[in-house]
């Protein structure tokens, strides 16, 4: 039985009087805030573990029963529901794998979550830089020879970490650096936070854990229309990495009381993408992306390589992404996930309609005709990724004294924390580095003005 049937029957059948928590008692009280936005329904899914329930850090029934069904739908050896986020599968990734001092090369263009692993792990950081695309100014994939050539100097690699897709949808190829991790004996972990819907449509590349990625690490919420912040942690078929280690270091870091609405909107949001009607649904998003970009003027310029098409990188040559997403914003009433000066990103996902994608490719033709000034023509990128030199891991930084100073008069003291703008999410400085006058540059570009040492 389904989570979801399990709850549409405790209320039809056998409705008990609760002296539990939640203290709403499934709606009996709902402030009503709460309820003009939330709805009642809400409350009456909304759960402790109660007799017949079962408990998510230790599944035995019905939890169990449907986590074992996302992991045939997915084809892994164990899959988890996380209900914090894909940020709480990375770090428990992360704890799973490796201990205080283990060294772990991570891409340099991960998300604000490995840096927190790494200070709960207390692993050493060994970056890796992806080269830079100058004329879209985003990151490239990692190169399998990359890997190679870092695992081949440092010999006690733990664990690798990746991002894959990219913010901007970017593919690594995941089989080929798989292959060399095994060589290597490092564990693969995967951030495939954007890419939860490769398992269910043509896409240029496979799932992580189906290329010979150990972990992977998926957000229902980005693209496969879950709430948030609904998650699944993936273990491949042919990891060595314990499925009870995963649920340990899940048990660390979760909520002793998880959301079971979350729980349910996993489950159906799983059980739609497994489904004909669900495989239809994002091939059908992918028809009216190609739509949309044949509706787009010869001026507009959609980045078109080795990509996840759902990730829409857009600029009209001749303007300032930066001044063009001011007038969607303003004129047009559409918001994108962010921008530069150089591209726009818009993520698309299960509930981005046809007549969304045309509103969109209409503005931008307008926007075009208006704005567009062929003497505008913007240099290739000269934002530096840097890599400062690290004088403390960042669960070193984390425990030392801290003080704030201006920014003009941090040159050569330590990062107490991340520097980063969000989105995406990616930091220019890490905890324990040296700000050095790059790193003060990096800080300007993103206006940082204080930094804390």
């Amino acid at each position: 039985m389904s989570l979801i049937k399990k709850i549409k029957n405790y209320y039809q059948n056998n409705r008990s009087i609760l002296f539990t928590t939640p203290s709403h008692s499934q709606g009996a009280f709902i402030p009503p805030e709460a309820e003009e936005i939330l709805g009642s329904k809400f409350f009456k899914a909304d759960f402790s573990e109660i007799e017949d329930f079962d408990n998510l850090r230790n599944p035995q029934g019905i939890i169990k029963d449907l986590q074992s069904n996302i992991s045939n739908i997915y084809n892994s050896k164990a899959s988890f529901m996380l209900t914090n986020g894909s940020t709480s599968g990375i770090i428990a990734a992360m704890m799973s794998v490796l201990k205080p001092s283990d060294r772990v090369l991570i891409a340099r263009n991960c998300h604000l979550s490995v840096y927190n692993a790494l200070v709960l792990t207390g692993a050493y950081p060994v970056w890796i830089m992806p080269d830079i695309d100058s004329q879209w100014g985003i990151f490239k994939g990692i190169e399998p020879n990359q890997i190679d050539k870092m695992l081949s100097e440092n010999k006690n690699i733990k664990a690798v970490i990746l991002t894959n897709p990219t913010y901007e949808g970017i593919f690594s190829d995941i089989a080929s650096i798989s292959a060399i991790c095994k060589k290597h004996n490092a564990i693969l972990i995967v951030d495939e936070a954007h890419g939860a819907l490769l398992n269910f449509g043509e896409f240029k590349a496979n799932p992580s854990i189906l290329s010979g990625a150990d972990i992977s690490i998926q957000s229902l919420h980005k693209t496969a229309a879950a709430p948030n912040p609904c998650a699944l942690l993936h273990i491949s078929d042919t990891s060595v990495v314990l499925p009870a280690k995963i649920q340990e270091a899940l048990n660390i870091i979760n909520t002793t009381s998880p959301s079971y609405p979350l729980m349910c909107a996993i489950e159906a949001c799983v059980n739609f993408l497994g489904s004909k009607e669900g495989r239809k649904k994002v091939n059908d998003l992918l028809t009216n992306i190609i739509k949309f970009k044949s509706l787009l003027n010869p001026a507009i310029s959609v980045y078109d390589g080795y990509n996840d098409p759902t990730k829409l990188l857009i600029r009209i040559n001749g303007t300032n992404s930066l001044m063009v997403s001011g007038l969607l914003n303003n004129d047009y009433k559409i918001e994108e996930e962010y921008s530069t000066d150089r591209a726009m990103l818009f993520i698309t996902g299960l509930g981005t309609t046809d007549s969304n994608l045309n509103h969109l490719a209409m503005a931008l033709n307008e926007l075009q005709k208006q704005h567009c000034n062929q003497n505008t023509v913007l240099p290739p990128s000269e934002h530096r990724h840097i890599l400062p030199i690290l004088r403390y891991t960042p669960r070193e930084a984390f425990f030392k004294t801290q003080n704030k100073v201006p920014l003009k008069h941090a040159l050569n003291k330590v990062a107490a924390e991340c520097i980063m703008k969000y989105p995406p999410g990616i930091p220019v400085v890490v905890a324990g580095e040296i700000i050095d006058e790059q790193a003060i540059q990096a800080c300007e570009q993103i206006e940082v003005k204080i930094c804390q040492d």
